[in-house]
């Protein structure tokens, strides 16, 4: 049985490239000299979950999106995942790209590596082939991670030892904590095929006990992501569904007090009938938000 129609042809709308040692499935579309946007997918997603919120933005935007090593149609080596090794992928895939100014829009697990990308760029001015971030856009993602509620499944994988598992979880396991993150009358039951498939290719359900150790990464270097995130002087859009089960909205509430303590703005966007998965719920919900920035 081969893949689901939604997977395929958004495999074809990309290609693997080889980036810094490693290859990754990228779609870059729209014009080339336009502005660009760089979205950054979650755990355990890909870049299928933007492809909606891609066609809205291609006709004003450049659009980059991509699978991080170890998800979607990126090879899915049995190595230790990192949040910094993710970021510097991020950082040689824009560099290789041309690109050297960028907003940066994320969800999910993506949310921590734009914390890392900005955490740099407050160190000091890009270095040569370096990236300018013009606005960072945050949707629903465990910002604070001690405040987040992890599902039974992330708790279940974290319990796990950090290496490949012998048997994969498999279809049902996948869907069935997939629905948890979500509303109960959502996603479209074609889209959490596609989204299981996507997890599944390659063996990826053998190496969730691998990838999920981004939230301890996470926990332990708290405190650099908040930093990266709070003392970002440019533009900060935090659009957040209330609905979400892990990333609650108190989060966004949290990082737009601090923002305003160190003196920056934040647009502070709540979205009271969204839940975990802002562009797969409501992709013109997202887009709309995207498209004139």
């Amino acid at each position: 049985m081969g893949e689901p129609q939604l997977v395929t042809a958004w495999q074809e709308r990309g290609e693997l490239l080889a980036v810094a040692g490693h290859e990754l499935f990228v779609v870059d579309e729209g014009p080339a000299d336009a502005p660009a946007l760089v979205l950054l997918h979650g755990f355990p997603g890909s870049s299928f979950d933007w492809r909606l919120v891609v066609d809205a933005l291609v006709a004003r935007w450049r659009v980059l999106t991509f699978d991080f090593l170890g998800y979607g149609f990126s090879p899915k080596p049995d190595q230790p995942y990192s949040l910094f090794a993710q970021a510097d992928l991020v950082e040689a895939l824009l560099a290789d790209k041309g690109v050297d100014r960028a907003v940066v829009v994320a969800h999910d697990m993506g949310d921590t590596v734009a914390a890392e990308l900005l955490a740099r760029a407050n160190e000091g001015p890009p270095s040569a082939g370096g990236v300018e971030w013009l606005a960072c856009v945050l949707t629903n993602g465990s910002i604070f991670i001690d405040m987040a509620q992890l599902t039974a499944g992330q708790q279940m994988l974290l319990s796990l030892p950090d290496e490949r598992l012998a048997d994969g979880l498999g279809a049902e396991s996948m869907a069935n904590g997939l629905r948890a993150s979500f509303p109960p009358d959502r996603p479209a039951p074609e889209e959490l095929e596609a989204m299981v498939a996507l997890i599944l290719r390659d063996g990826g359900d053998q190496l969730l006990a691998r990838t999920i150790r981004y939230i301890e990464e996470r926990r332990q270097h708290q405190p650099r992501f908040t930093s990266g995130l709070v003392d970002y002087p440019g533009r900060m859009i935090v659009a957040w569904g209330d609905l979400d089960p892990i990333a609650v909205p108190a989060m966004a509430d949290k990082l737009a007090t601090l923002r305003a303590e160190r003196g920056h703005d934040v647009d502070l966007v709540h979205w009271p009938d969204i839940g975990h998965w802002p562009s797969v719920e409501d992709p013109d919900l997202v887009a709309g938000l995207l498209a004139d920035l």
